[in-house]
């Protein structure tokens, strides 16, 4: 009789358990939406003159890194502050596919590589991410003019990746991908990566707009819950929904309570241009409004890339800057594309990193600033020579 009794004790806590468990989930996802609900779901005009006039850089400083073999080119860079150094994790293309590294600096404005932190993996290996493996820093401070530092999670810092077994330009199945470290991040060494995707354009739950393949993501930790959730991703992708065989890219969402498991938010993008890419999305916080810096390109009446950003009270509701880009081209080392933002502010003066591309298709990292800072003299080499 007694064993009986502790039996169904024991069950009824773990009943009890599980519904203030199910309860508080309940609330906690009422309390964000009550939340979402107070905040406005669009940035007045006055306010987003205000955050172009903070954020423009209209001076361009240069190329602070560019490769030296032409058959190499560099994109994505992503900067964070760990101690009185500046590191930047950028991505190099080499033919096979896209390889994760590592540089530092003391200024932001000279930078040294120091070596790659996802790598390859064995030509026969049957990973998933084998020769694609494109990482983006996560769980940054989003304080504008803050630390900029990496904010650990369980013990560890956070990237994510997009990643995919064949070789080439963005060829194949790209997914998404998460990658973490226990060890220092400002030094050189593989991140352990999952085993699997997080996110995947064959997933059942996919929507109209990334069922064909996703491509750069963001990752912030909101601890005020906007979405009932702590971990918000932002990611481009692209959908057959114009064009089976290309699409158009946009920016979505989705969310996570564990860095491991994700869900889509939502089933539409929170950008969508309609054609052409909008896409490499990356967050910071000015004030109470956030801010997303992204690229378009070969929209509908423009030309080239170029750099713009948007703005939300919720995360959810954005309101898009209607007036000049942020980057374009109009250098000689940028005059077919300058796209991909990478923003932040130091000793008040702002740091605008960006993918420059020539007309000769060779590819480094620039950054415009908010002073002039002088010229760099980072170069590209000799262009390749054209075939006849």
């Amino acid at each position: 009789m007694m064993k009986r009794t502790i039996k169904l004790f024991t069950l009824l806590l773990a009943m009890g358990a599980f519904l203030s468990a199910s309860a508080q989930g309940k609330k906690t996802k009422a309390t964000a939406a009550k939340k979402a609900a107070a905040l406005p779901a669009t940035v007045s005009d006055k306010t987003m003159q205000g955050i172009y006039n903070e954020i423009k850089t209209p001076y361009k400083y240069g190329l602070v890194i560019a490769t030296d073999d032409n058959s190499k080119k560099t994109d994505c860079p992503s900067v964070f502050r760990k101690g009185n150094e500046w590191f930047m994790t950028y991505l190099i293309f080499t033919g096979r596919g896209y390889e994760t590294w590592l540089a530092q600096s003391k200024d932001l404005l000279h930078w040294e590589t120091k070596g790659r932190i996802m790598s390859f993996s064995d030509s026969t290996a049957a990973n998933w991410d084998a020769n694609q493996k494109a990482g983006y820093i996560a769980l940054q401070d989003p304080a504008w003019g803050g630390s900029y530092a990496l904010q650990q999670y369980q013990g560890k810092y956070w990237m994510s990746y997009f990643g995919g077994h064949d070789k080439g330009y963005e060829k194949g199945l790209l997914s998404i991908g998460i990658a973490s470290t226990s060890k220092d991040p400002s030094t050189v060494h593989e991140w352990d990566r999952t085993d699997h995707p997080v996110l995947m354009a064959t997933d059942e739950n996919v929507s109209w707009w990334d069922n064909h393949t996703l491509y750069k993501e963001t990752i912030i930790w909101d601890k005020a819950k906007h979405t009932g959730h702590q971990f918000v991703m932002y990611y481009n992708a692209n959908g057959d929904s114009l064009n089976k065989k290309r699409g158009a890219e946009r920016i979505g969402m989705a969310t996570s309570d564990d860095m491991l498991h994700w869900t889509r938010f939502g089933k539409n993008p929170v950008l969508n241009h309609h054609t052409g890419i909008t896409g490499d999305p990356y967050l910071q916080k000015i004030g109470n409004l956030w801010v997303m810096f992204y690229f378009g390109a070969f929209w509908k009446d423009t030309k080239g890339a170029f750099n713009r950003f948007a703005c939300s009270y919720d995360l959810v509701n954005w309101t898009e800057w209607k007036g000049d880009n942020l980057i374009e081209s109009s250098e000689p080392y940028d005059d077919q594309f300058a796209h991909k933002s990478f923003v932040v502010k130091y000793k008040g003066v702002v740091y605008h990193f960006y993918c420059a591309v020539n007309k000769a298709d060779q590819r480094g990292i620039a950054v415009a600033t908010s002073k002039d800072m002088g010229k760099s003299e980072v170069n590209f080499i000799a262009p390749p020579v054209k075939k006849k």
